[in-house]
């Protein structure tokens, strides 16, 4: 990954050229502007490093406390390029992720339709159900470990379609929630706590992370006559987490 000296309120980028811009977004940033200042989201912030150079357009986005990588096209072509690769689903996209308990299986497809649920105190919650839109989603096992005797998985997940939430769901029904993750991990009430500011110690030591351990590392697609394989490690916090 490459860094720019005094950009680190910024972003890491990981590639640049005349057409395009491949970030690191860190956890907890918003990819779409907010009330606060020009620093909180990705999309202001990917407008201050190009200094008014050129306009940026997000080419996909990633939930506030994912980590991973975001493609940013500099011009309304390549936007147009890339937004039809991503539409066509021409593209894999590869992450890791941290769920509670041993996983047993070594790999497997979660097949399970996705739709909101209707159910939740959590306007943005969607859930499993039978009624929902398609959603399948690859995983395999790359570490079991434990953490003062409790059971942690870090899996490998390949998104064969791009639901809202989708692998956070999946993960859930499976069994296996994301360490972290306020709306899917069991108890909705985390994330109302967070967004009206009153999670508690208690609370953030159950969730046990800051943010819900899901990284976007890998993407692949053809673009231009050529073969992208754009990569970023996942973040201190989640490494830190992997060691037993």
């Amino acid at each position: 990954m490459l860094t720019w000296p005094g950009l680190d309120k910024l972003f890491a980028v990981v590639h640049e050229d005349d057409d395009l811009l491949v970030v690191h977004k860190p956890a907890d940033l918003v990819c779409h502007p907010t009330k606060g200042d020009e620093y909180s989201s990705l999309i202001s912030r990917a407008r201050i490093y190009l200094k008014a150079a050129s306009e940026p357009h997000l080419v996909n986005r990633l939930d506030r406390e994912t980590s991973g990588l975001v493609v940013i096209a500099k011009n309304f072509s390549a936007a147009r390029e890339l937004g039809k690769i991503w539409e066509m689903r021409a593209i894999q996209k590869e992450y890791l992720a941290i769920v509670h308990g041993h996983v047993a299986a070594e790999q497997g497809m979660i097949d399970a339709p996705l739709g909101k649920d209707e159910t939740s105190i959590v306007a943005i919650k969607d859930c499993v159900r039978l009624d929902g839109t398609p959603a399948q989603t690859e995983f395999f096992v790359e570490k079991r470990f434990l953490r003062e005797s409790a059971k942690f998985t870090l899996l490998r997940l390949l998104p064969r379609t791009g639901r809202k939430h989708q692998i956070r769901i999946h993960l859930q029904h499976l069994g296996h929630p994301i360490v972290g993750d306020k709306i899917y991990g069991g108890d909705s009430d985390l994330y109302l706590a967070l967004v009206e500011g009153r999670l508690t110690d208690e609370q953030r030591a159950r969730l046990i992370l800051p943010s819900h351990a899901l990284h976007a590392g890998g993407l692949q697609f053809h673009w231009r006559e050529r073969d992208w394989d754009l990569s970023t490690p996942p973040e201190p916090l989640f490494m830190d987490f992997l060691k037993e």
